[in-house]
Formats: C-alpha cells, structure tokens, sequence
C-alpha cells in the first residue's frame, strides 16, 4: 500500500497554495505549522514572510485566511495576535486519514519509505573478548540497536558491526599466562574453557585479572606477554590456537548476555579488531607516503592544529608505535577504509562512549585527508553519556568493582516479575516468568533509550519498573489494557465512521496518532530514540485520558462502540510498532 499522507501535511500544502496565491512574488513559502494548544495547528511564518516583503502581517494573514480552501480538511483559520494562523481541521479528516493508516496491510500504518535511502554501517556493541560485560557496555547495545531498527523501518540499508576487542597486548599476556599456570583454570567448577558461556566467562575474566597483576608486577613475565603478542601478530599456529579458544568462547557469552537483552546478534556481523589486521601496515603506508602521517620519535603519527595538551605541545593520533606495533587508530582508520571502499557505506555511525570523542575527532580527520571521507560519505560519532548510580556517581557495586551486566538484567527481571505477579490475575507462574521478563528487559532499556544519548543518566530499577510516569511498563500496560478491552468487544469490531463528532479527547489522540510517520522519520535521521519514547509516552498517556473520558464499550450508540474500538486498536498497532522500533515487547495480557 502506497504511503498515507499526514493531517499535517495536507493542511501544510494548503497554506502554502493560499500562501503563494497572496503573494505570488515570494515564490514558495513555508508556513511554518506547528501542533498547538490553542487549535489543533499554528502557522507562525507570515510574521517572517511581512518582515521580508514589507508588509503588514496582520493584513497578508488576512488575505492568505480568505484563499484558503476550507471544507473537507480544514474546518476554520482564525488570525492570532499580530498574524499567526490557528487552524482547526474538521473531525471527518482526522477519522478518515487514520482508517487509511489502518488500512496499511503491510503493517506499517502508512509510514513512508525514504526517497533516497543509503547505506549506513552502524559500528555497536562492542564487548572485549575474555572479559565479562559489565554496565557501560549497556548503552552501545541499546542505542545501537533502536538506531539500527529505526533506520530499516525508514528502508535505509544497515551493515551492522560488532567491533570487539579481540587483539592487541592483552592476548600476548593471557595466552603467556596460561600456557605458564596451565592449572590455573582447574580449580574452579567447571574449571576449563569448555564451560557453559557465563561460567566459562567467569573463569576468562578470573584469568585475565592474574594475568594482568602478574603483568603489572613482573618485568621478565612483561617481556615474554609482548614477545607472545609478536607470535600472535606473525600467525604462529599455537599461539594463534589459543587465541581462537578464547575468542570462540567469548561469543558464546556475548551471543547468551544479548540474548537476555532481547537483541539479534549475528556472527558474521562481529568483526573485531583482529578482523583488519591484514590492513594495518597498509593503512600505515599510505597515509605516510601521502604525508598525511609522519614519524616523529619513531613513531608513525599525525599531527593537529588545535589539539594540544596541558602542557601546550601537540598530541597527535599514533598510528604506530616506535616498537612496530598497531594502536587503536590503525584498526579503526583501516576499518573506515574496509567500509567506504568494500561495503560502500555513504554514512559510518559509531555508538561509543562519550569519552572517546577526541579519539573519533583526530581519526576522522585523517581519514579525510587521506581521502578516505569525502563529501559523499559523512562519519558520525554517536557519542552517549554514563550510567550513573542512584547517587549521581558512576555505577559501581559496593565494593567499588563495575557492575556486571548480567547481574543487572537478573534483577531489572525479579523486580519486573514482583510487579507482574502483583497485577496479574490469570497468568499462569511460567507467564509471569515470561512477561517479567519482557518488563524487566524492556524497562532497563527504555530508561537507557528515553534520556538523550549524550546525557548521563540514573540507573533507578525501583522507578524503571514503575506503573506510573515516564517508563516502559506505563506503555506496556496502556497497550494490554486495549487488548483487554478489544477481546472483550464480542460481537462489536473496530470500525471507523468518520460521520461522527469526536470528543476532545478524541481529537487529541487522533491528531497524535497521526504524527507517527513524522517522529519516526525524525528520530531515525537525527539517530534520536528519545523522540520516539517521548511521542509513545505522549501517545499512552492521551490514551489514558481518553479511557477515562470517553467510554467504549458503553458509548451511545453501536457506531460509537466501533470507532472508539478503532480509535483504541489503531493506538495499540502504533504503540506496538513504535515499541517494536525500540527493541521492547508489548504483551498481549499483563
């Protein structure tokens, strides 16, 4: 089915006809339309459009109100203090253009594709090989997530990337370690790398802090971890052995830990760092014999302008260190090149922690003046803040260590199923089991996804799992509470009648309902999920006022019953599917 165009739209292309027609020499203009709390639209760009043709914008209001084609769409323009527009569209246009949504066989409620939709490769979740995943990997995944969801759904192409760090110093010494401590695996259950994924992850990271205390502590240990990495590096079989163990068991952790959070990860889409190792000295080369990276002190480096340390000297981005080795910009700057050059990507986004800014600057920069980014392909770093703990401070557990991830989801689970056995009436223990589940899961997402990416904010399970205010539960629970009421129409189907007058609750919805297509085109070219929890939110809360106001089941007469179980079915198919766009479940019965 073809796309449905917007109230808003319709009446936009309205005022700009009356518009022209006014004033015929200032071409095309915008009228500028806003939803409003005085009529049900706002057109503030007369004011602007006077100023520009030296007019009176009370008179040239005036004249656009009276060629306005009113009658089937709008219902009356009114002139507002010194030449605003306030619009009131007529009841029949807000019930027949949400019957076309309805009508959307193909599910997406008569949301438009984009007209010129690209490749986009989406750089997220990025976990560390041999480490357990702990809070601050949340927010990679999630936002990453809902950013890919919402860009498909516009028809946008995604190549997804799983960039973990499976390389570098850190396996020269783990694998030295083990080989010298063969046992040291053994004495816990289940104590070898063939253990379950979270137990074997465990034993991994159990590992990785001997190793790293050993590395820290002892110079000759320190010499022979770094004459492993060189092994690694050169493709020794044994040691490159070793390393696949611990990466092949690191998935299996990282596939159950993004399980629970309800998220695809394929394994063609994990390319780690070690997956462009063949690049390095390649990148290296060109950017050194274009200029771009030059050596200084040994090392191979590019130098900046206007970034400068406390001291007032240069920091440049170290593409290779005097001893030979890679740093991340060498991994990162040859992945760019693997990106624009193979996937043809005309956009790389990279979901990383807010504090790696000034790596993503100085890395994006060199790779144009390498030539590697170029007008047709833009580079964007989408940075996001901290999770805090309830005291405003980085989140940590009592004894100072990072929370673990896994241990977070538990408990966002237990929570959510205390609340779901608490309001549950005919569910089944294995369906609290299941909705808790998807409550819990959908709440720490939600309240990750509904603050600004680049703001920190509170990790508070006691007002994540709250039926009240601004969190996923509200939304899950307005969306049961219509399947509710849609099973128990009997013999009553929704059915639109557009011949009838609507409350103004109704109104409100019906308006809101019909700006989805809009804030799904906006929050997915702004990479901003936070507007589609803010519109859903809006959404259920306009439905609750409706639910108290306007009686379904019980309205006057059988054509009301219908269309108000039409109003209420296509609100449950929007909060579904804008749900859906944010990674969390709706269930049917909570």
């Amino acid at each position: 089915m073809a796309s449905v165009t917007s109230l808003s739209d319709s009446v936009h292309q309205r005022l700009a006809a009356a518009l022209s027609a006014a004033l015929p020499q200032a071409g095309s203009a915008d009228p500028l339309l806003r939803r409003s709390d005085r009529a049900d639209f706002q057109a503030n760009g007369i004011l602007a459009l006077a100023k520009k043709e030296k007019a009176n914008p009370r008179e040239l209001a005036t004249q656009v109100v009276s060629r306005v084609e009113s009658g089937d769409v709008i219902k009356d323009v009114e002139v507002s203090g010194p030449g605003f527009l306030n619009i009131t569209i007529t009841d029949r246009a807000i019930t027949e253009n949400l019957a076309a949504r309805y009508a959307d066989d193909t599910g997406r409620l008569g949301v438009p594709r984009t007209e010129h939709p690209g490749t986009t490769v989406i750089d997220y979740a990025q976990p560390n090989v041999a480490k357990e995943m702990h809070v601050g990997h949340l927010r990679s995944a999630v936002i990453g997530d809902s950013v890919v969801q919402l860009l498909e759904f516009t028809g946008e192409t995604v190549v997804r990337r799983h960039h973990i760090g499976d390389w570098g110093t850190q396996f020269g010494m783990l694998i030295q370690y083990l080989e010298e401590h063969p046992h040291e695996l053994d004495h816990q259950d289940g104590g070898d790398l063939q253990a379950s994924g979270e137990q074997a992850m465990s034993n991994l990271d159990r590992l990785y802090k001997a190793a790293r205390k050993f590395f820290d502590s002892d110079e000759e240990f320190k010499t022979r971890a770094r004459r492993r990495v060189v092994d690694l590096q050169a493709g020794d079989p044994q040691t490159l052995a070793m390393w696949q163990k611990f990466v092949d068991e690191s998935k299996i952790y990282f596939f159950s830990v993004f399980e629970k959070l309800d998220m695809e990860i394929r394994d063609p889409d994990i390319v780690g760092e070690s997956g462009y190792n063949d690049m390095l000295a390649e990148t290296c080369r060109l950017l050194e014999e274009s200029g771009v990276a030059v050596r200084s002190e040994g090392a191979l480096c590019v130098f900046f302008d206007d970034i400068k340390g406390p001291d007032g000297k240069p920091v440049p981005l170290i593409v290779q260190k005097s001893d030979g080795g890679y740093g991340y910009a060498a991994t990162d700057l040859s992945a760019i090149r693997d990106r624009v050059f193979n996937i043809k990507a005309d956009t790389l986004l990279y979901v990383v922690d807010a504090r790696q800014s000034l790596h993503f600057k100085m890395v994006f920069e060199t790779a144009r003046r390498a030539g590697w980014l170029n007008e047709d392909v833009k580079a964007v770093q989408l940075a996001f803040g901290t999770v805090l703990g309830k005291d405003g401070k980085p989140f940590k557990t009592r004894e100072g260590e990072t929370v673990r991830l896994v241990d977070l989801l538990d408990e966002a689970i237990d929570r959510a199923s205390a609340v779901v056995r608490e309001k549950a009436q005919d569910l089944s223990e294995e369906e609290i089991a299941e909705r808790g589940t998807q409550v819990g899961i959908g709440a720490v997402k939600y309240a990750d996804l509904s603050t600004s990416a680049n703001r920190d904010y509170k990790f508070d399970l006691d007002q994540m799992v709250s039926l009240n205010g601004d969190t996923s539960v509200y939304l899950q629970y307005a969306y049961a509470r219509i399947q509710s009421i849609l099973r128990k129409a009997g013999e009553a189907r929704p059915a639109a009648h557009p011949e009838l007058d609507l409350h103004e609750a109704e109104r409100a919805l019906g308006l809101h309902a019909d700006s989805f297509a809009a804030t799904v085109a906006e929050a997915a070219a702004e990479y901003a999920p936070h507007k589609m929890t803010a519109y859903l939110y809006q959404l259920a809360s306009l439905y609750t006022t409706f639910y108290d106001k306007c009686p379904v089941l019980k309205a006057e007469s059988p054509e009301q019953i219908e269309n108000r179980l039409f109003l209420c079915d296509i609100t449950a198919r929007t909060l579904h599917q804008g749900m859906a766009l944010l990674g969390i479940r709706t269930p049917e019965r909570l």
